[in-house]
C-alpha cells in the first residue's frame, strides 16, 4: 500500500473519531456506544433527538463544507501555481460576502436572498479579479496580487455598507460575516450539499487538464487543453464550492488556504492532492468547531478560530519562503 492511501485511510479514520467525539459533547454528554445506538435504534429517546436533530446537521455541515473549502483551495492553489492561491485570499470569499450583504440590505433577511446574494457576488469578483489579472494569459502572481487589491477594497466597501444598514440589520451581517455553523439546520444543509456534489462531479470531470496544467502552459497545450477554457471552467467550479459554504455559513477563512498544502505535505504527491484535500478539509473544520464550542469558555464562532489556525499557518508559510530565498 503506498503512501498516499495510508493517508487517506488515516484521515477518514480521524474523520470518523472526530464526528463521533462532535455527535458525544456537549452539555447533555453521551458516550461513544450512546451515540451509535443513538443513530442505529428507534427507541433510543432523547439521546436520538439529541444526536439526529440537534448535533447531527451541524457535523454533516462541518463534514460537507470543509471538504468543499478544501478542494476549492486545491483548484485555486493549482490555477495560480501558488500556496497563497485560496479564495479568501484573493478576494472571493470578501466578495460572496459583500454580495450577501447587499441581498440582505434590499431584499430582506432570507436564506434565499443570502445565498443568490453570496453566489452572485462572488461571480462577479471572480470575473473582475480574472478581468484585471488577464494579460493575453492568466499569470498566477498577477492573479494574487489583483486579488489582494480587490480584497482590500471590498473589506472598506463592506465596512461603509455594515455603517450605512439599519442597526438590526448590520448586526446580522457582522455577525453572520465571523462565519459560524450554529445556524445550519438540515433543511439549509440539503441545497447547499447538492450544489457541492455537482461541483465536485464538475471537479472529476475537470481533474485531467488540472493535472495537464500543473505541468506548465506549454505541456498542456501540446496535450490538446485549451487553456484559458480549462481555467474558466476551473475558476467558475471553485467559486460554487466556495460561495456556496459562504451562503449558509458566512466566510470562513484559512481553511481553503491551509487544507491543500497540509493534504500535499502529508501524500507527498506530485501536484495538490484532491480527494485528500477535500477529507482534510473537513478534518480542520470540524476540529475547529469542537475548539470554537467545547474549548473557548464563551463559545465563538467558527471563523474566529479558523483565522488563529490560518494566520499561525500563513506566518509559518511566509518564514519558510523568507528562508528558502537567503542567499
Amino acid at each position: 500500500m503506498n503512501r498516499a492511501r495510508i493517508v487517506l485511510a488515516s484521515l477518514v479514520v480521524a474523520l470518523v473519531a472526530l464526528a463521533v467525539f462532535a455527535l458525544a459533547a456537549g452539555s447533555y454528554a453521551l458516550t461513544p456506544a450512546e451515540v451509535l445506538g443513538a443513530m442505529f435504534d428507534p427507541d433510543a429517546g432523547f439521546a436520538r433527538t439529541v444526536v439526529l436533530e440537534w448535533r447531527l446537521p451541524r457535523v454533516a455541515a462541518a463534514l460537507v463544507f470543509g471538504a468543499a473549502l478544501g478542494v476549492s483551495g486545491a483548484l485555486f492553489q493549482t490555477l495560480s501555481r501558488n500556496p497563497l492561491g485560496s479564495p479568501d485570499v484573493i478576494g472571493f470569499s470578501t466578495g460572496a460576502y459583500t454580495g450577501a450583504i447587499l441581498a440582505i440590505a434590499f431584499a430582506g433577511q432570507t436564506a434565499i436572498s443570502g445565498a443568490a446574494g453570496a453566489i452572485a457576488g462572488g461571480l462577479v469578483t471572480a470575473f473582475v479579479v480574472y478581468a484585471l489579472a488577464y494579460r493575453g494569459g492568466l499569470a498566477g502572481f498577477r492573479l494574487i496580487v489583483v486579488g489582494i487589491g480587490v480584497t482590500a477594497m471590498l473589506h472598506a466597501f463592506n465596512t461603509w455598507l455594515l455603517l450605512r444598514l439599519q442597526t438590526e440589520v448590520a448586526m446580522t451581517a457582522a455577525i453572520w460575516g465571523a462565519g459560524s455553523l450554529s445556524l445550519v439546520s438540515a433543511q439549509t444543509l440539503l441545497p447547499v450539499a447538492i450544489v457541492v456534489a455537482v461541483a465536485l462531479a464538475a471537479t472529476a470531470a475537470l481533474h485531467p487538464a488540472l493535472r495537464q496544467l500543473e505541468l506548465g502552459d506549454d505541456q498542456a497545450r501540446a496535450h490538446g487543453v485549451p487553456l484559458e477554457p480549462a481555467r474558466l471552467a476551473i475558476l467558475v467550479v471553485g467559486i460554487a464550492l466556495t460561495a456556496s459554504v459562504t451562503a449558509v455559513t458566512g466566510p470562513i477563512a484559512f481553511v481553503a488556504l491551509t487544507a491543500p498544502q497540509i493534504a500535499h505535505r502529508l501524500t507527498r504527491s506530485a501536484g495538490l492532492p484532491l480527494v485528500a484535500s477535500a477529507l482534510t478539509g473537513a478534518a480542520l473544520l470540524l476540529a475547529a468547531d469542537q475548539i470554537a464550542q467545547h474549548v473557548v469558555p464563551t463559545g465563538v464562532p467558527v471563523g474566529v478560530v479558523t483565522i488563529v489556525i490560518g494566520g499561525a499557518y500563513l506566518l509559518l508559510l511566509l518564514a519558510r519562503q523568507t528562508r528558502r530565498r537567503r542567499p
